[in-house]
């Protein structure tokens, strides 16, 4: 366990887990297992597991298991005791404060329509709204599917906008024909601003209608997709669009949808979502990165306290698909997911039998999570086993080697390499 001025080379930690009631029940959820192998908990067959949460975040905080007599720290107050475990650099642009929060989730149920505030606004919402609000920091993330996984994410591009215009009579009933004949109108040559001062008033008045006028609305939508479903084959979000009223009924959130991108990751592909961009996660299980924060903005599809025009207002109106990564291979074994922010990075590691490989030492911190199999790791001739639900955290500038004999996945969250390499 021996590391520099007596600081371990590896520290297991012990996790938070969050019980949304979107989260996947029991057994089913990827979450529930991690958690239970982590605290050595009973899993609750009936309930919902939604979110495993590793590092210092105040709302679910993770503790260092120190190597004496089995004691519990925080891992927060465990690193502001030990500032040089987050490396120089680290140190000197966030101060002795872990950057960023990793996650898994399993997502039985699709979330809220949200956008995350960037630093200036959260800044802002902190101060006037401290009890919804609970930091001051923004929330750029990136989600990386485990499973297959679905999500709706920016705005769609204008061809497929007009085309939402004329099949979706509903959105025009809630908007009125003037708003629909603007963007119906538009040309790519009236520019880019345009385009986002429509949208921006479109969706602002569909979000702010009143809770009568979009029920009525949605019973409208869902009769005519039922419909038209005796008739044809439904497209993939026309099929989105009933599921989401089924979770969520005579929701504006289930209008709304039609206006953003339908996005389905395969295992392996990466989705990252910056700030002041309208999203929601609907199905499947994932690993998530952020800036250590949990400020939400949420406008639909929750029965959360609503914000609309603090969403409507922030959002960048930015449209066409979102960028999908699919990492950089590190080698034969590790894949690099490399978002454009400097708070995080995201190593997929899938480990064949009898094999092992080398993570070499980086000047910031680092936090592994065992998703399955067993094997050994840590600095090199220390090695410790470890296996599915072990979360561990290394301190900048420590090379850890991975050994299995029978196989093993692991994801690493790190500071950002681009960030790291910058500031040398």
């Amino acid at each position: 366990m021996g590391g520099a001025g007596g600081v371990p080379g590896i520290v297991r930690l012990r996790c938070s887990v969050m019980r949304y009631e979107w989260g996947k029940l029991g057994e089913e959820s990827g979450v529930a297992r991690l958690y239970a192998k982590n605290n050595g908990d009973e899993i609750d067959g009936g309930g919902p597991y939604a979110e495993f949460w590793m590092g210092t975040h105040e709302s679910g905080p993770s503790y260092a298991m120190e190597a004496s007599g089995g004691s519990e720290i925080s891992l927060k107050d465990w690193i502001q005791q030990n500032p040089s475990v987050l490396g120089d650099k680290v140190l000197h642009k966030w101060g002795p404060h872990l950057p960023f929060l990793f996650k898994v989730l399993s997502v039985a149920k699709a979330l809220s329509i949200q956008a995350h505030p960037d630093k200036d606004l959260a800044a802002i919402l902190h101060r006037q709204h401290p009890g919804v609000y609970k930091d001051d920091n923004h929330k750029p993330e990136m989600a990386l599917a485990l499973t297959e996984f679905e999500a709706l994410c920016g705005f769609i591009g204008l061809e497929e906008f007009k085309n939402v215009l004329r099949h979706v009579p509903e959105i025009v009933e809630v908007v009125g024909t003037s708003y629909a004949d603007q963007i119906l109108h538009i040309s790519d040559k009236e520019g880019e601003m345009k385009l986002k001062e429509v949208l921006r008033s479109l969706f602002t008045k569909l979000m702010s209608a009143s809770k009568a006028v979009i029920t009525e609305v949605v019973v409208k939508l869902i009769t005519r997709l039922n419909i038209k479903h005796e008739a044809r084959q439904l497209t993939e979000k026309e099929e989105l669009v009933l599921m989401l009223e089924k979770q969520y009924p005579g929701d504006v959130g289930v209008i709304a949808s039609f206006l953003l991108n339908y996005v389905k990751l395969k295992s392996g592909e990466a989705l990252y979502i910056g700030a002041n961009e309208p999203h929601a996660y609907i199905h499947g299980e994932c690993v998530e990165c952020m800036a250590t924060s949990d400020n939400v903005v949420r406008a639909g599809l929750t029965p959360k306290t609503l914000d609309v025009q603090t969403l409507c207002s922030m959002l960048t109106y930015k449209q066409g698909f979102p960028e999908i990564l699919r990492g950089i291979p590190s080698n034969p074994y590790t894949v690099k997911y490399l978002p454009p922010f400097d708070e995080f990075e995201v190593d997929r590691c899938i480990l064949p039998q009898e094999t092992s490989t080398v993570f070499p030492a980086v000047n910031g911190p680092s936090v592994f999570v065992v998703v399955s199999g067993e094997g050994e790791m840590g600095p090199a001739f220390t090695e410790e086993l470890v296996g599915e639900g072990d979360v561990l955290f290394i301190p900048a500038d420590t090379e850890i080697t991975v050994k299995t004999s029978s196989g093993l996945n692991l994801y690493r969250a790190g500071i950002s390499s681009n960030f790291l390499e910058e500031s040398k």
